[in-house]
């Protein structure tokens, strides 16, 4: 019911919403590569989402004991496999001998940058999971932050867009401080708002990654007018997406991306993504 209302709503508005979406493209992004619909952060859950026609990526990068970037959310891999271990106590050895409940292989960075290497005009958010701030001192959050700046880079396409995400202002500090040229995202856990907004600017970065829930259009607008880029999460449904893109976010984190480009294709042809 809830959904109905909203997408009469949306009708009512067609001809806003359609001189937005003319003036605006979406991009929306697979949150961990879909997790919702594949197991996420691994290779056949990207190479799954590509394949239908994704071209929005997040994922999230931590460090190895031995200094090897792994693609995995959480501290430890408890959730997706029967290793209670944190990633940043274990060697690439021992990780490549993990499987994940779906019967998945872990993946590792270089492994991932080598899929995206010949996929031209992708976008990808590479969160920078740098915390507990014991397990990343000063020193190994240099070697972190180098390490992922040069292995992302190194094989871009040229018409890629890659960018490098946090929460943890120390990873995304010494990330502009080694590697001026990176773009970088901040995300918040609290809806666009002036805080938001000023925090930003304060660091000299121009996007902004915030919740959803919140989200006025008047503060995108304000955001925009600041010269910030508007990403919003989380996305979990078609209803979502619409009301993302009522707001005039440019990006949308979304956790069903298959689901959603479906219901775009068929549902919402007036809106303009990517």
């Amino acid at each position: 019911m809830k959904f109905n209302k909203l997408i009469m709503s949306l009708t009512a508005a067609a001809m806003s919403l359609t001189a937005m979406a003319q003036s605006q493209t979406v991009q929306f992004f697979a949150h961990r590569a879909s997790r919702f619909e594949f197991d996420e952060n691994t290779l056949p859950a990207f190479k799954a989402c590509y394949d239908l026609g994704i071209r929005g990526f997040e994922t999230d990068i931590r460090m190895a004991k031995d200094g090897r970037l792994v693609v995995n959310h959480d501290e430890t891999f408890a959730r997706l496999t029967d290793c209670t271990k944190t990633v940043e106590s274990m060697n690439t050895e021992d990780i490549q001998k993990l499987t994940t409940f779906q019967g998945n292989k872990i993946l590792f960075l270089d492994e991932l940058v080598d899929f995206l290497a010949d996929k031209d005009g992708v976008y990808v958010e590479f969160e920078m999971k740098t915390k507990p701030e014991s397990s990343y001192p000063e020193d190994r959050l240099r070697e972190y932050c180098d390490k992922l700046y040069k292995t992302v880079m190194a094989k871009k396409p040229e018409h890629s867009t890659y960018l490098f995400t946090s929460s943890d202002r120390r990873a995304l500090n010494m990330m502009k401080r080694l590697h001026p040229d990176a773009d970088l995202l901040i995300i918040f856990s609290k809806p666009v708002c002036d805080e938001t907004i000023q925090m930003a600017e304060a660091m000299g970065i121009r996007r902004i990654g915030c919740q959803m829930n919140g989200t006025t259009r008047s503060m995108v607008r304000k955001a925009k007018e600041a010269g910030l880029y508007v990403s919003l999460w989380p996305s979990r449904t078609p209803e979502d997406i619409m009301l993302g893109v009522y707001l005039g976010a440019e990006f949308l984190c979304c956790d069903r991306a298959v689901e959603v480009k479906k219901f775009l294709d068929e549902k919402a042809p007036f809106v303009r993504y990517k």
